[in-house]
């Protein structure tokens, strides 16, 4: 018998403030969300919960995300411009040209970078075109 494949089923970002954390994702993405016990709120992402937890009530500062974490859309203008008005467009330079503007990168995707409030970095790609490897 074959072993399954794991299945990621939850990414979860730390933040000081869930307050802001709702409002900058609820704006950027046009979702709601749930709060979730434990201090937490979850937004569905296809098959992967997007969360967040509130690590200040530990004295600790959130730690950003080390990586891009790439979310594909279907309305990848009104994400960058919600973006634009969050004032998350990243001003770093990305294959030769502005990361904050909409681009086909060299792999095909169109996207743009942005971060969030807490420094996570973000990568939102139009989902038809989408380079998964294969």
């Amino acid at each position: 018998m074959e072993p399954t494949q794991p299945r990621l089923f939850r990414i979860l970002l730390e933040v000081s403030d869930m307050a802001s954390a709702v409002s900058f994702y609820s704006t950027l993405l046009a979702l709601s969300g749930r709060p979730i016990f434990g201090g937490r709120h979850y937004f569905d992402c296809g098959d992967v919960i997007l969360g967040f937890a509130d690590v200040s009530s530990a004295g600790r500062e959130p730690q950003p995300t080390p990586q891009y974490l790439y979310l594909a859309v279907t309305n990848l203008e009104e994400i960058h411009s919600r973006a634009a008005e969050l004032g998350a467009l990243s001003s770093e330079d990305v294959h030769s040209g502005s990361g904050g503007q909409i681009a086909v990168r060299p792999w095909g995707e169109r996207s743009f970078y942005a971060r969030d409030p807490f420094g996570n970095l973000l990568c939102l790609v139009d989902a038809e075109t989408l380079f998964t490897g294969r």
